[in-house]
């Protein structure tokens, strides 16, 4: 009995190995297209979550799917409104001091005695922005440009948002009946972490925002407001997202003067401190327990991948991994107790 025991055992293990290799082929030959469908569903548990206020009134799903569409446009519409002129007028006078603060950094820099070539920085890392896009600009031409892109991801989640149970049982009529309870299980996990992940990091980028904006106007950096929006747009990314966001910040303060240039490093090392011991762990506790190391390589592995799409959804990519891992390897191979979104421990 123990050495059939271990051979079923050794079974399901070459299984599970096999079936990672084949996903991940899966996933390396239709990268582009995965990921489109992947940002269709994050959107979609945005406007879940929008839809379920309007579903507390005893509205029908359909009905309320499409108020949420309608609000959420008409949120971003009112913003643009309200704010678009400013923002605008700060981006494109951030566009015009950019340069000038590499000059002037350049400068203070020779001045000092301190021998880096700050221009060549700048361009080595247009550079490397320039190779992630092209990485993933070949679908995106393909598709009919980035545009194309856009709205076959919002009609995605639009479609995805107004009958999530009509494509998660025809995802589950693809899987052998004794694994489908395992995969029912796992699909409702992934939607919560989506879910509670994407609530909390919302909140981060909104107060990691405001911060920079205030700090800043204080300060009395140039176009605070776009280097705001960049601080809280960046936040998406773990680690890598607020260090970009704070390089334009740095030169265009220097541009003023080194102290202000100094005043701004600090702000941004403060609020990274305080995104990174603060923020993020209630981040992690209301949605998923990812160590930060996982996080940062995970980054990485998906800009590698994937281009400037894949870094961009490489947190919500990451959310998704730690509870196919918790569910599929140590759930069902290793037969342990998987960790559940938000902390919580299975209860099955």
């Amino acid at each position: 009995m123990d050495d059939q025991a271990s051979h079923n055992s050794f079974v399901r293990r070459c299984f599970a190995v096999l079936a990672i290799v084949a996903l991940a082929a899966v996933i390396l030959a239709l990268g582009n297209l995965l990921l489109l469908i992947f940002a269709s569903l994050v959107v979609a548990v945005i406007l879940r979550a929008i839809a379920r206020q309007f579903m507390r009134f005893g509205l029908p799903q359909g009905l309320s799917v499409t108020l949420a569409v309608l609000a959420l446009f008409a949120l971003l519409g009112s913003v643009a409104w309200v704010f678009g002129g400013l923002i605008i007028t700060q981006f494109a006078a951030l566009a015009v001091r950019i340069p000038e603060a590499i000059d002037a950094t350049q400068v203070a820099f020779d001045s000092w005695g301190i021998d880096y070539d700050v221009r060549q920085a700048s361009r080595d890392i247009m550079a490397q922005i320039s190779g992630l896009s092209r990485r993933a600009g070949s679908f995106a031409v393909s598709a009919g440009g980035a545009v194309t892109n856009v709205i076959l991801v919002l009609a995605g989640a639009i479609f995805f948002a107004a009958q999530p149970e009509l494509y998660r049982e025809g995802l589950l009529r693809l899987i052998p009946k004794e694994r489908e309870a395992l995969a029912r299980k796992t699909c409702d996990d992934i939607g919560r972490a989506l879910g509670l992940w994407l609530r909390a990091q919302i909140l981060s980028s909104f107060i990691v925002g405001i911060l920079i904006y205030v700090a800043l106007k204080i300060i009395g950096v140039p176009s605070a407001a776009a280097l705001a929006i960049i601080a809280a747009l960046l936040d998406f990314i773990p680690f890598i997202g607020p260090v970009f966001a704070g390089i334009p910040a740095v030169l265009v303060a220097f541009s003023v003067s080194p102290v202000t240039a100094a005043w701004t490093l600090g702000v941004y090392v403060l609020i990274q401190q305080l995104q990174g011991n603060i923020l993020q762990p209630i981040i992690q506790k209301r949605s998923v327990d990812l160590s930060p190391a996982v996080l940062l390589f995970a980054v990485v592995a998906a800009g590698s991948l994937f281009g400037i799409v894949g870094i961009l959804l490489s947190a919500p990519l990451t959310v998704v991994g730690f509870v196919l891992v918790q569910r599929v390897y140590i759930e069902q191979v290793l037969q342990k107790e998987p960790k559940r979104p938000a902390g919580g421990a299975s209860a099955e």
